[in-house]
């Protein structure tokens, strides 16, 4: 058996690459691993701020390689996490970016929240939303 040629590990690689293919077209990298850290900082960050249920509910919702980015680390007896602003929220995700590669965190926040909106249902979005402070949800598109 040729171990490549499971289906679900072509699709999964395939759509996680368009993913990295759309952030590079709003934020401008051509870096694939640069655009990767971007992508999980923002989705730890934002994993870590909601209740368990709903990071979970979140995370059905994901392509199975982005899934494990998502859920890389996840400690869901520590989340949620209390970050009340948006500066509080943005130095999240800035502790896991590159901050001399990976540029300015609210940028890159903005770029993945977008992307989110345009891969999950919009319900979805709305109870994510939902789950973070007022200043936080005004990131999204």
């Amino acid at each position: 058996m040729n171990w490549t040629d499971i289906s679900a590990f072509q699709n999964t690689l395939q759509v996680t690459m368009d993913w990295l293919k759309e952030l590079n077209a709003e934020l401008h990298r051509d870096d694939p691993r640069q655009l990767y850290r971007m992508l999980r900082a923002v989705l730890m960050a934002l994993r870590d701020r909601m209740t368990v249920q709903e990071a979970t509910d979140l995370g059905a919702q994901l392509p199975l390689l982005v899934r494990g980015i998502y859920y890389e680390g996840w400690n869901p007896s520590k989340t949620p996490t209390t970050e009340r602003d948006v500066q509080s929220f943005l130095n999240r995700v800035s502790e896991n970016l590159v901050q001399a590669v990976d540029g300015d965190p609210e940028e890159v926040t903005r770029a993945v929240f977008k992307m989110l909106q345009n891969h999950v249902t919009a319900g979805e979005i709305e109870d994510v939303k939902s789950n973070l402070p007022k200043d936080v949800q005004a990131l999204w598109a």
